[in-house]
């Protein structure tokens, strides 16, 4: 008895096809028919298959994530905790929410709620953090950073921020006295009676409100400001009227009244103005009245 064995040889006349994979944030170009243990790619989006496609490992660059197809468990350990704002900068008195997130060995990241989350303040002017995660800031005399902090499964994160002093002229003591905050801290420290608008904290004549204006130090004697008349040779009808310091970001107005007892004060009209340095020179072209006074008036921005 004869035994045949018969084998039967399957040709295809065309070849295999795989399509391209997309979606409306990836596409992938097909480089081979299932991917098979090897990697496809395209600008924003990487696949490595497996054979038959059982197992794989995909990434995305925006927004950041890792998928790991087919694994019968995904291990990864926490090591560490990080906390973040968008944007880390907050307004005095104003409020900021926090969120927090895993950080896992393979780079990943796991967003966790922001209830799951010992929050504290660590540093700055920050008055508390909620059980939520929203930060609320303290009133500040300038731009000042603060530091956030947050506890999870034993592990500890930082968040830098920057409260912004948007109010001038709010801080403590020296609230609503219309001088700026900073100007005030910068010269007599925090909650100090002698950076009070009507003193003279250097016995200069010019109270802090007034140096304040024009741009002076209050606790330098030798830093005043100066008012001086002289006449112009050659021009019996004229006056200078000299001024210093002077500063850019400042109106120097000169006024002037044929009276002191007068109240009717005018704004001196057909004057040269001439700079040199932080001198100012003012002439009056037409100062012919028998008498004539003078007073200067300084706004800053």
């Amino acid at each position: 008895m004869k035994l045949l064995a018969t084998f039967t040889i399957l040709s295809l006349t065309t070849a295999a096809y795989g399509g391209p994979r997309s979606s409306a944030s990836y596409n992938v170009t097909t480089g081979t028919n299932d991917a098979g243990g090897k990697r496809a790619t395209s600008a924003i989006y990487t696949n490595d298959g497996s054979v038959g496609g059982v197992v794989g490992v995909s990434t995305v660059a925006a927004p950041a994530e890792t998928a790991k197809h087919g694994y019968v468990g995904q291990l990864t350990e926490v090591t560490a905790l990080q906390l973040a704002a968008t944007p880390t900068t907050m307004n005095e008195t104003g409020t900021r929410q926090l969120g927090a997130s895993q950080l896992l060995d393979d780079l990943t990241t796991n967003a966790i709620p922001a209830a799951t989350i010992t929050w504290s303040v660590a540093s700055g002017p920050l008055t508390s953090i909620s059980t939520g995660g929203l930060a609320t800031a303290a009133t500040v005399y300038q731009d000042i950073a603060a530091t956030a902090q947050g506890s999870n499964a034993g592990l500890t994160g930082t968040l830098n921020l920057t409260v912004l002093d948007t109010i001038a002229d709010n801080f403590g003591n020296y609230a609503n006295d219309s001088i700026g905050d900073d100007w005030q801290v910068q010269y007599f420290g925090q909650n100090n009676s002698s950076a009070a608008p009507g003193v003279d904290a250097d016995q200069d004549g010019q109270n802090n409100l007034f140096e304040f204006t024009a741009g002076l130090v209050p606790t330098d004697a030798t830093s005043f400001f100066h008012v001086q008349i002289e006449p112009v040779a050659g021009f019996n009808s004229q006056k200078k009227i000299i001024i210093s310091p002077r500063f850019n970001d400042r109106t120097y107005t000169i006024k002037t009244s044929t009276s002191l007892l007068s109240n009717s004060w005018i704004s001196l009209a057909g004057a040269t103005v001439s700079d040199n340095g932080t001198e100012r020179t003012i002439t009056d072209t037409s100062a012919t009245q028998p008498l004539k006074f003078y007073r200067v008036e300084i706004t800053r921005p």
